[in-house]
């Protein structure tokens, strides 16, 4: 199954005899660097300084590895170490341009990502406040006072808690009209960028469920991106908590799709899913990379250490 894996690969263009030779004939080598190749290096070298992803082509699903139907491979992209984007003096900017436009980032970033891939946000860290209320208020009298609380609410910018009211109502519709009023304008890069990851984010990019298997996972995907509006803000706080457990279990992986090699349509619909994953998560990186070098440029942050999370790559 493997070598028909390699031919279906130079069908579809992917891998070459130079390749295969250069690769000294190994069937399993050949189809990864295939595939690599298509991401191209300069995006691979984009990709590794943010975040780490593992890719795998694979017959087996799952932490007790089953095996899929005959006839069947997944492309699987797990994630060890997460990005790290520090929004707030992004934010902020915006807000200076016009009023809302700060959110109308935020939101359409964080709900195009959710539909992609799982980050770790304000809505999270609010999640695990509440449930370190709950333990409290279950605890011992006597054992209250040991809690620390993260307040999380208190890290929101002004334009987020703003929103928070009417979110549900405007975001659609208000929100990519004021991405669209400012899209050649001082932020134009960060704009496009973020307009790009929800059109992206549109496209159907998975055809795998855990539980459509046998091969069912402890816990699902472990973040991919930490989203914080300030250095060692509340956020950052609940994750670097959390993040200590999150390795101690099998975790879905980060992107998976499933096709059988008899089947073109499926082939091609696999590789384009895989693409349009990778093409989010470089879009993203190069927008981390973009807002890290204009606050390195300017004067709303110089030479800050983040310190280090169990998973942050970044």
């Amino acid at each position: 199954m493997l070598y028909v894996l390699c031919a279906t690969l130079v069908r579809m263009g992917l891998g070459t005899p130079a390749l295969w030779t250069g690769c000294g004939e190994d069937p399993l080598a050949f189809a990864r660097r295939s595939i690599v190749n298509r991401i191209g290096a300069g995006a691979i070298a984009l990709l590794e300084r943010n975040v780490e992803y593992h890719l795998e082509v694979t017959d087996v699903v799952g932490a007790d590895s089953a095996g899929l139907n005959t006839g069947q491979l997944a492309i699987t992209i797990h994630c060890s170490g997460c990005g790290y984007l520090k929004i707030g003096p992004a934010l902020r900017a915006l807000e200076s341009e016009e009023k809302g436009l700060g959110a109308a980032f935020y939101w359409t970033l964080i709900r195009s990502l959710y539909r992609v891939m799982r980050i770790y946000d304000h809505s999270d860290a609010q999640a695990y406040e509440e449930n370190l209320i709950e333990y409290a208020q279950e605890d011992d009298p006597a054992n209250r006072d040991q809690y620390e609380f993260p307040e999380v609410e208190k890290a929101l910018p002004e334009c987020i808690r703003r929103s928070l009211k009417h979110e549900s109502e405007h975001w659609r519709l208000d929100y990519r009209r004021l991405l669209r009023r400012h899209r050649n304008g001082q932020y134009r890069n960060w704009i496009r960028q973020v307009e790009t990851i929800a059109k992206l984010a549109r496209a159907k990019g998975r055809s795998f469920e855990p539980a459509d298997y046998d091969g069912y996972y402890d816990g699902p995907p472990l973040p991919a991106l930490l989203i914080v509006f300030e250095e060692h803000d509340a956020i950052a706080a609940c994750f670097d908590e959390e993040s200590q457990h999150m390795l101690e279990c099998s975790a879905e992986p980060a992107f998976c799709t499933v096709f059988r090699l008899d089947n073109p349509e499926e082939c091609s619909a696999a590789m384009r899913a895989a693409e349009r994953f990778v093409l989010t998560n470089r879009s993203i990186c190069e927008l981390i990379e973009d807002i890290q070098a204009w606050e390195k440029n300017g004067d709303e942050s110089r030479d800050r250490d983040r310190g280090a999370a169990s998973l942050r790559a970044a």
